[in-house]
């Protein structure tokens, strides 16, 4: 149980710079304007429609970085930084949002994978942890119950890898429209590039993280069946 405490906190300081460089990454590029001026809404609608998309909606949503594709409603939420921003940082976000709206559109299969695990993680998140300490507290007693905390536990490793190719095709995606379109080119592309990457690296973090903890709950049990 130490061995997990050190890695998660490891990982914590590993998340928590990655997410620091992002958001400062963030700030430094919405703060260059596009050479066209266009905001992140206008450049979401331009490039839904130039896919041939006109059921997903773009709209406002409050808070920081909260910008995200809501399948079921078929909106582009995109935070106020983005939706009225015209930087550089602003275009960067809006494209990977669309970037999903046309994984959805096209049936896109690691997204289709990823929208029929949701449910089952969001069971899963909600009891894994208790699941998983009362396995460890009654591992000499009743050593199933760990084990049914890990199959929990691999539920959302296995989501958070799986996610993985969803946001790197994304993020490919509004890279590509964006170079082809000239909403960005020459630096401006490189800096969208460089802001896509660290939002990427969060999700990379993310799931190195858990397959890490996963393997040593998985030593814990064994361990324990060991000792019998």
């Amino acid at each position: 149980m130490q061995s997990i405490m050190i890695i998660s906190l490891i990982f914590v300081g590993i998340s928590f710079l990655v997410s620091s460089t992002l958001k400062g990454k963030f700030a430094k590029y919405s703060q260059l304007p596009l050479r066209n001026g266009m905001t992140g809404k206008e450049i979401a609608e331009k490039m839904l429609h130039e896919n041939g998309i006109y059921n997903v909606q773009v709209v406002s949503v409050q808070g920081y970085l909260t910008d995200h594709y809501d399948p079921a409603k078929r909106t582009v939420n995109l935070s106020p930084e983005v939706y009225a921003g015209n930087s550089i940082a602003a275009a960067a976000v809006a494209a990977h949002e669309c970037g999903h709206a046309i994984q959805h559109a096209t049936a896109y299969q690691w997204l289709q994978m990823r929208s029929k695990l949701v449910p089952v993680v969001q069971f899963s998140s909600g009891i894994v942890q208790w699941v998983l300490l009362a396995g460890i507290l009654m591992i000499n007693v009743f050593p199933m119950l760990l084990l049914g905390g890990i199959i929990l536990f691999a539920l959302t490793t296995i989501f958070a890898f799986v996610t993985l190719p969803v946001e790197f095709d994304a993020s490919r995606r509004a890279l590509a429209w964006l170079n082809n379109t000239n909403v960005t080119s020459g630096q401006q592309h490189e800096q969208a590039k460089d802001a896509l990457k660290w939002a990427a690296m969060t999700y990379v973090v993310a799931a190195i993280a858990s397959l890490v903890i996963l393997i040593q709950y998985v030593l814990i049990f064994l361990g324990g069946r060991n000792r019998e």
